[in-house]
């Protein structure tokens, strides 16, 4: 019995040990659990510059489409597609065998014409004749001169060929042989605006241009027209932008942004680290802190401006917006702020 009761005493004083142990060791397990760590900033209103892009593909300011009015054989293409040419250059050169009869016919009609006039003049002849014999001749030289003007084609403007859609030996035929167009001063670009934007346009109104040819330079550039007419598949209106092309950097066909400032309005703002993109989806959010939660908001997102986004929707004026720690966060869990 003496051996015993020391023994009981023992147990029971290692098991009131091992429960104030264990007692200890789940209190520190609940005073080391952390929350979430996160830095906010607060969302707030400013004035946005309303800039609207656009796309267009560039196009001359001027096009001639050479042709012949009437079907002929085309014997001579003097230039190439990329050519650079300049007004009254002889570019086409069709079958003349045409040309040689209705010289020989205007030589003729112009000899019976003299010979009735001298008649006339002696008093051998009519002034009936002499008219009658006025009027052959001048159909004569316009027939002519006519077909003489369309057996050689020359440039109308100066520019560049930009299209060509027959060889040497072809017929022409409804198509243009050879398209022209010029390239300077200006070219231009035609942009589709909503009824909306309309009345936020005016004629000689700045804009900016970039090209992909050219990613480093922006071109300066005006509105120079706004058509009334509405095309009604898409709801839109046209306006030109006159692009100044002293160079002839620009060529036709190049894809163009056109960049539009429709003036300011007062927008929230929130810096891009705010801004969370849902995996798998285009949708973006922000997180929401408020007495000590956070909230998953959707938002409409509106122009960027170097390290801030425009928020159209899903945060107001004054809210606590978190931009850092958002890895560790869930709707409506609790974080705790530090400082940067």
């Amino acid at each position: 019995m003496k051996l015993f009761i020391p023994a009981i005493i023992t147990a029971l004083a290692f098991t009131l040990w091992s429960c104030g142990n264990s007692e200890k060791k789940t209190g520190e397990t609940v005073k080391t659990e952390e929350l979430p760590q996160i830095e906010v900033d607060v969302a707030h209103t400013d004035d946005v510059d309303r800039v609207n892009v656009y796309t267009s593909n560039v196009e001359a300011d001027n096009t001639n489409n050479i042709s012949p009015s009437v079907m002929n054989r085309i014997k001579q293409i003097n230039v190439e597609v990329g050519d650079r040419v300049h007004r009254g250059q002889v570019l086409v050169t069709l079958d003349r065998s045409n040309i040689d009869q209705l010289k020989v016919r205007l030589d003729n009609a112009e000899r019976e014409y003299n010979r009735a006039v001298q008649l006339l003049e002696i008093g051998a002849g009519t002034q009936q004749s002499v008219d009658q014999l006025r009027t052959e001749l001048d159909a004569a030289r316009t027939q002519y001169d006519n077909t003489l003007e369309n057996t050689v084609l020359t440039s109308p403007i100066n520019g560049v060929v930009t299209a060509r859609n027959y060889d040497p030996g072809d017929m022409s035929g409804a198509s243009p042989i050879l398209t022209i167009g010029q390239l300077k001063p200006v070219v231009k670009a035609m942009i589709n605006v909503t009824e909306n934007d309309l009345a936020l346009l005016s004629k000689g109104m700045p804009v900016k241009v970039t090209f992909d040819a050219y990613p480093a330079d922006t071109f300066p550039a005006r509105i120079s027209r706004l058509y009334p007419t509405v095309d009604v598949a898409t709801r839109t209106f046209q306006a030109q932008v006159d692009i100044p092309n002293p160079d002839e950097r620009i060529l036709p066909g190049m894809f163009g942004r056109v960049e539009v400032n429709l003036g300011s309005r007062r927008s929230v703002v929130v810096p891009d680290r705010a801004i969370v993109k849902q995996t798998g989806s285009g949708n973006r959010y922000v997180y929401v802190y408020s007495n000590g939660n956070v909230s998953y908001n959707r938002v409409e997102l509106g122009r960027r401006m170097a390290d801030s986004y425009e928020i159209l929707s899903g945060v107001e004026d004054g809210d606590t917006v978190v931009v850092a720690g958002q890895s560790r966060l869930a709707d409506g869990v609790r974080a705790e702020i530090v400082k940067k």
